[in-house]
């Protein structure tokens, strides 16, 4: 086992950028009204919802426009998404894209100009950061572009293509940061990528003599780690050793706010 390290994802925003705009403009009008595994939202909403981040991101880092919450924060970010969404359901899809093509761009800019370690606007609050660097939260932003372009993806029976490793690995080396503060020792294994929590740490790597070990191939754990699996879809799809009972913050583990 060896400790995660800091990671650097910036490199990966504009290649991402364009899969998604090459995504969206080949979707049909009916494509663009399908669910998603994102439960209310439609294709159009998660869109959507990746041009108000976006825009939302530029206001406060690039321009200094801030908003403090007024609210709890899961229920403040909750309403700021559901009346953005609700408002652009007014526009087209081609409104839709042609404005994410420009601020993806211009976040893109952004992005690759941010020095790494620098306190960061936010902190990562799912991994239980209240003040992140900025290596942190720009590889939070990616997984949030990467599972919003695979929900879209996999709504419309599109190629899974952001499970390659060249996608996957950073997203697993962000995600499973939320392992952290689990008391037991337990080995999270992806298509095997092996991970490990243990002392309230994750590390790269399978731990000697696990509590328990979770075994998931790369749909499964992408699901489960954004929110788009039941627990009885969970317990179906992964392949538990040792004590299940131990297992179980690690099933209930989210890489978003929920």
């Amino acid at each position: 086992m060896h400790p995660l390290q800091p990671i650097d994802t910036r490199n990966l925003f504009a290649p991402l950028h364009g899969e998604l705009m090459a995504l969206l403009r080949a979707l049909t009008a009916e494509e663009w009204e399908k669910p998603t595994v994102a439960r209310a939202w439609r294709v159009r909403d998660v869109a959507a919802h990746l041009l108000d981040t976006q825009l939302r991101r530029l206001s406060l880092q690039r321009d200094g426009h801030a908003r403090t919450p007024d609210k709890p924060l899961v229920e403040w970010l909750n309403e700021l998404n559901a009346t953005w969404v609700a408002a652009m359901r007014r526009f087209s899809p081609r409104v839709i894209v042609d404005l994410l093509d420009v601020t993806g761009r211009t976040f893109v800019e952004l992005i690759e100009s941010l020095p790494l370690h620098d306190r960061a606007p936010f902190g990562v609050a799912w991994a239980g950061e209240s003040e992140s660097e900025n290596w942190f939260d720009i590889g939070r932003e990616y997984t949030e572009w990467w599972h919003h372009q695979m929900q879209i993806r996999d709504a419309v029976g599109a190629p899974l293509l952001l499970l390659e490793p060249r996608w996957l690995e950073p997203l697993l080396e962000i995600s499973v940061r939320v392992f952290r503060g689990i008391p037991d020792t337990l080995v999270f294994e992806v298509d095997g990528s092996q991970f490990s929590v243990a002392g309230g740490e994750v590390y790269r790597g399978a731990a000697p003599s696990p509590a328990a070990t979770v075994r998931a191939d790369a749909d499964t754990a992408w699901r489960m780690l954004y929110h788009a699996l039941s627990r009885d879809e969970i317990l179906a799809r992964v392949m538990i050793s040792g004590d299940a009972a131990a297992a179980e913050p690690l099933l209930r583990a989210r890489s978003v706010m929920v």
